[in-house]
């Protein structure tokens, strides 16, 4: 884990790779699930260049808990999940991790907090790839900065501020 104070490591070309290679699997079904053009260009612009693969799965609420329970010991459905791959830092790999997407948690959330559900979407594969790239909310300014960058980079994509909308 990154003192707080350290600031995240910075995202660039890995050595011989040239673009993020995704795979989205849809184990869930919704009317709002973007298609793989969006989840690129949403996952791309979180990367900034960092070439890599990519998997993006998106399930439903019982598959969500189970591995919000497994993984972070909370026993409900989340949103989001990002399991970045370990390696030592010595070995070069061209994976960047996994997300997994609740389906009806994204919906329900868009609905409550009065977003378009494309720009739920979009946020939560942003806020994900950030944190496979190592960016973290544990403290305080550790949120601050992540927030500024998901600010950054959705209204870079034409989103707004996710967090205006319903504070």
């Amino acid at each position: 884990m990154r003192d707080a104070e350290e600031p995240p490591p910075q995202a660039g070309p890995w050595p011989g790779a040239a673009d993020l290679d995704l795979t989205v699997q849809r184990r869930a079904s919704a009317a709002s699930i973007p298609g793989d053009e969006q989840f690129l260009r949403w996952a791309r612009a979180a990367a900034r260049g960092r070439a890599g693969e990519l998997t993006i799965r998106i399930v439903d609420e019982d598959e969500s808990r189970a591995l919000n329970r497994e993984y972070r010991g909370r026993d409900r459905p989340t949103n989001v999940l990002s399991f970045p791959l370990e390696v030592p830092p010595d070995v070069p790999v061209r994976m960047l991790g996994d997300l997994v997407i609740c389906a009806p948690v994204v919906q329900r959330e868009a609905a409550e907090q009065g977003k378009p559900p494309q720009a739920h979407w979009a946020h939560l594969v942003i806020h994900g790839v950030l944190h496979l790239l190592g960016y973290d909310h544990e403290s305080a300014e550790q949120a601050r900065r992540m927030e500024a960058e998901e600010i950054r980079i959705l209204a870079a994509l034409g989103f707004d501020n996710p967090y205006e909308v319903w504070r």
